[in-house]
């Protein structure tokens, strides 16, 4: 279960940017990968077109979902995730450090 969302506050915990902190801009639950604003950036070599100049542009690559931790917004630290279920069934995303949920 992927329990990271769009739009989320993350640290970096692994890689070339550990320590970073950046908002979820799209999840890719299919390859468990996640692609972070301003994070991981590379440079991708493109061809000129008719319509379209060419050049070097930068962009944010996939990172594994294993390299990110979600920060919780009452704690303001990098938390695990647990699912807790309420009195009515559903299930909520909750810090593991303050018991808070995160919505």
């Amino acid at each position: 279960m992927i329990r990271l969302k769009k739009k989320d506050m993350v640290m970096v915990i692994a890689g070339k940017d550990k320590g970073k902190k950046g908002e979820i801009k799209e999840v890719l639950p299919q390859d468990d990968r996640v692609i972070v604003m301003g994070i991981n950036i590379v440079f991708k070599h493109k061809r000129s077109t008719k319509d379209k100049p060419g050049g070097i542009h930068k962009l944010e690559a996939p990172m594994h979902i294993s390299n990110v931790q979600l920060i919780c917004p009452k704690c303001a630290k990098p938390v695990k995730i647990k699912v807790a279920k309420i009195q009515s069934g559903e299930k909520l995303r909750a810090c593991r450090k303050c018991g808070e949920a995160i919505l």
